[in-house]
């Protein structure tokens, strides 16, 4: 058994006041004067009202408070402390469910849904719907242990195989994931599938190898090559020189949070609702001090680095995950757009497919009933 440790968040008053004399005396760079404020980056009178916020209102002992509402620990695994939130609901060890983040988020996305997955009945649902819920933070994140140099999501798949059947003792279990989590859910479901028993996710990771295609399917690999080039210069530079980006962003909180407040912005569903409204500034500076408290902007960009050096989204001819896989569409963000059906199903045994009315990215923050109610009734068929 690998040994297990419980975890606070621990801020001290001296450390957050070095960062907020860092957002005080921020030399504010100069701004083009165009219609829309996002066009060119993170939008400049949003980003001052973030960090006024962050400096005079936000309350970041509250915010620690949160962070250390449920129990959590880290557990030696390899050469790594993996930190992880460990909620036993109703379920009381007969149900586990693993969910993996990605980035620019952290574990702290699912905040919103761990009461109701862990206890339905407060909820008005069920008590036979509850899960043990095990959130890890991703190598090199937050409070995770920080790697020499890049990985990549097979090898965090490996690790987290590891927490739940060594660590942890569970012989099997369910795995959800979106962003880089569903890449390592995916490789989850390809290579432990004799833990594995289904996996859900709300961003499909593997492709198959291009071969033949119908007319749908190369029509989306148009528009997803199109919207990687609009919105995804991001993934270009911290696949390829992860360091650049470090450099800027160390030592820097008012940059690290524009960099990933823009992604909040554009990955998000925003057609209905204003930026304020699907996420409000204290969820996004909590997250964002995730980052900078921990240190963890440098190490988190190195994982799109060890994406391409690992494994990459492309299977090889005949491989697909034959675990059964629930898929989740949020229509509303501009970076992924999930393929046709046909494809996916050459990449993974399809087994729930549900068209969401609305959500984006960052599924449970967003749309956490929703989320909740998918997860739900994927397990009760496949779990």
């Amino acid at each position: 058994m690998n040994e297990t440790k419980s975890f606070e968040v621990r801020w001290t008053e001296t450390d957050v006041a070095g960062v907020l004399e860092q957002v005080r005396r921020y030399p504010w760079p100069p701004t083009a004067s165009i219609p829309d404020g996002w066009d060119h980056g993170c939008d400049p009178a949003y980003l001052r009202a973030l960090c006024s916020r962050w400096t005079d209102a936000y309350d970041w002992r509250a915010a620690m408070a949160d962070l250390n509402r449920f129990p959590q620990f880290t557990a030696r695994i390899e050469n790594f402390d993996l930190h992880f939130v460990h909620v036993i609901g109703e379920a009381q060890g007969r149900r586990p469910l693993l969910i993996s983040h990605g980035w620019p988020g952290s574990h702290y996305e699912f905040w919103r849904v761990i009461e109701p997955l862990a206890f339905p009945s407060r909820f008005g649902g069920r008590a036979a719907d509850a899960f043990d819920l095990v959130i890890p933070s991703l190598p090199g994140f937050g409070f995770s242990s920080k790697p020499l140099r890049p990985i990549g999501q097979r090898t965090t798949a490996r690790l987290f195989n590891s927490l739940m059947t060594d660590a942890l003792g569970y012989r099997s279990y369910l795995a959800q994931g979106g962003d880089w989590g569903g890449m390592v859910t995916s490789w989850l479901g390809r290579e432990h599938g004799a833990a594995v028993r289904s996996i859900h996710l709300n961003m499909l990771g593997f492709r198959p190898t291009p071969n033949s295609a119908t007319e749908a399917e190369k029509a989306w690999w148009a528009r997803q090559n199109h919207a990687q080039e609009i919105v995804g210069a991001y993934f270009s530079l911290q696949a390829s020189k992860p360091q650049s980006i470090a450099w800027m962003g160390a030592g820097n909180p008012v940059g690290q949070a524009a960099w990933i407040a823009e992604r909040f912005h554009d990955w998000s569903d925003l057609s209905s609702r204003n930026m304020d409204d699907v996420h409000s500034k204290d969820t996004l500076l909590t997250n964002v001090m995730i980052y900078v408290m921990t240190e963890s902007f440098t190490t988190s960009a190195w994982y799109y680095r060890g994406f391409i050096e690992e494994s990459g989204f492309v299977l090889a001819q005949g491989e697909r995950c034959e675990t059964p896989t629930a898929v989740a569409n949020f229509p509303g963000e501009a970076l992924y757009i999930p393929p046709p059906r046909s494809l996916a199903e050459r990449a993974y045994n399809i087994v729930r497919w549900t068209d969401m009315p609305r959500g984006g990215h960052f599924a449970a923050l967003e749309e956490p009933d929703l989320f909740v109610e998918d997860v739900r009734a994927w397990a009760r068929e496949h779990g």
